[in-house]
């Protein structure tokens, strides 16, 4: 029998993934938020709720590494209505500033509403009487009303991890009102940028009419009162004494100097770091760099271009055509600049270990983060927390979150192309001294405020709210 918990998470996927091994069939995922969360759940009797990521499979609770495991089932027409229909070809890009058109079909939304109330019921299920449950980002976006109706004793706390829209923007989806009311279940609503949590206020104001003031919104309950929700910004950030312990590990030190190597030692390798998705800005990219080198400005015989593109939601339709435009892309420059022994550009259509990631991000002199819009963007911190040796140069979109706090970057307007070729030329030719200097700050802002730091303000918060309640 599981034992009821005293905080629980609430996400799309469980922190692990499926491996072949039979002896180790479990291996933890990539990613900051389980390094966030691990403390506080084994302080407090901890379960994770979450999909397995495999349609079809029905498992038990289970235990790995000392964390409560809770798996949610999906079928394949889940996975299909709600996951890739909903999830990510309705609100990922109309959250994402429509960059590409989202689709409204009933079908998703009711598929979307059925898995949420799966959640929901889950969550509700193994919470202990008083739990805190903290659910993640808008694949779930309807958990917080639906756990609150299931369990009003519970403390709920909500984290949107990619954008919120402009009302203009987000008053095109036809279940508006739902997902603010949806939203407004948690005690505490938490967004990457104070942008963010202005544009939820204010959908909020138009949609509902409720009072917001200083991140705070009254909600009207059930009984003819009113609760407090609060919305404002944390954002996220990374474990940066990690990175840095990886940074400092002679092999990885190596691996970089044999990354420089075997690119035939140039004199400038910029690099470039994304899942393939339209938000990431990689044709802008790639775009002002082969300009570049076509204006004569830069010479394969000086500087390379690594992009790793890692794979991403390779059965729709619009990451299907958006990877065959790169590879193209990548196929033509690569053909107009080669010469025998200089490439242009090394492209990695695949994901790498951590290891792997820290040896690139010491080997690359530029990191190039040209997003078209993005909630932060954790590879610019991990780029900055790798480079103990106090060298690199970061081009940073101001559409990320991470531009709010990476003052010190060069920051980029990616659709300007030509100001875009300005500032990767800016980095190239950026005096030793500056580098150091931007390096210094940047460093200093990320270790300041990581992802320990993240999670206890928002916890705080959380039990403030708690307090307050009682």
């Amino acid at each position: 029998m599981t034992v009821a918990s005293d905080f629980v998470v609430v996400s799309n996927r469980l922190p692990v993934d499926r491996t072949d091994d039979e002896n180790e069939p479990w291996r933890r995922s990539p990613g900051g938020l389980v390094t966030a969360v691990d403390p506080v759940m084994r302080r407090n009797n901890g379960a994770w709720i979450g999909w397995p990521g495999q349609p079809g499979v029905e498992l038990d609770p289970f235990e790995f590494d000392g964390l409560q495991l809770v798996p949610v089932t999906l079928t394949a027409d889940d996975v299909q209505l709600y996951y890739e229909g909903f999830s990510n070809d309705t609100i990922w890009p109309l959250y994402h500033d429509v960059i590409a058109a989202p689709t409204y079909h009933r079908a998703w939304w009711d598929a979307y509403v059925k898995v949420n109330r799966r959640f929901a019921e889950a969550a509700s299920a193994h919470a202990a009487d008083g739990a805190t449950v903290w659910v993640h980002d808008y694949q779930l976006q309807l958990v917080p009303k639906m756990l609150r109706e299931l369990r009003p004793d519970l403390t709920i706390g909500y984290f949107h991890h990619i954008p919120f829209p402009a009302y203009g923007l987000y008053a095109q989806l036809p279940w508006r009102r739902q997902v603010l009311e949806g939203l407004l279940g948690a005690d505490v609503i938490g967004f990457q940028r104070v942008a963010d949590a202005g544009n939820f206020a204010r959908a909020v104001r138009r949609q509902l009419g409720f009072d917001t003031k200083a991140g705070a919104i009254s909600v009207p309950t059930a009984d003819g009162g009113v609760r407090k929700a609060v919305a404002r910004a944390y954002p996220i950030s990374i474990d940066a004494a990690e990175y840095e312990e990886l940074a400092n590990r002679p092999d990885i030190q190596a691996r970089a100097a044999e990354i420089r190597s075997s690119l035939g030692n140039p004199k400038v390798i910029l690099l470039g770091v994304d899942r393939l998705d339209y938000t990431k800005g990689i044709r802008h990219r790639l775009k002002a760099y082969g300009e570049l080198l076509a204006d004569g400005r830069l010479s394969v015989h000086d500087v390379t271009l690594v992009q790793v593109a890692s794979p991403s939601r390779e059965r729709v339709q619009t990451y299907m055509e958006l990877r065959d435009e790169i590879e193209l892309t990548v196929g033509r420059i690569n053909g107009d600049a080669d010469e025998l022994g200089y490439t242009a550009i090394q492209y990695l259509h695949n994901s790498y270990p951590r290891e792997e990631m820290v040896a690139l991000f010491l080997a690359a002199d530029v990191m190039l983060v040209t997003a078209l819009r993005d909630g932060m963007n954790l590879v610019a911190k991990e780029y900055v927390a790798s480079r103990v040796d106090g060298g690199g140069a970061l081009v940073l979109s101001e559409f990320t979150g991470a531009a709010d706090e990476l003052t010190q970057a060069i920051k980029v307007n990616p659709h300007d192309i030509s100001g875009l070729k300005d500032a990767i030329m800016q980095a190239i030719e950026m005096p030793e001294r500056e580098r150091e200097r931007r390096m210094r700050a940047l460093r200093r802002r990320v270790r300041e405020n990581d992802v320990a730091k993240w999670s206890q303000r928002f916890l705080a918060d959380l039990g403030q709210s708690r307090e307050e309640r009682a």
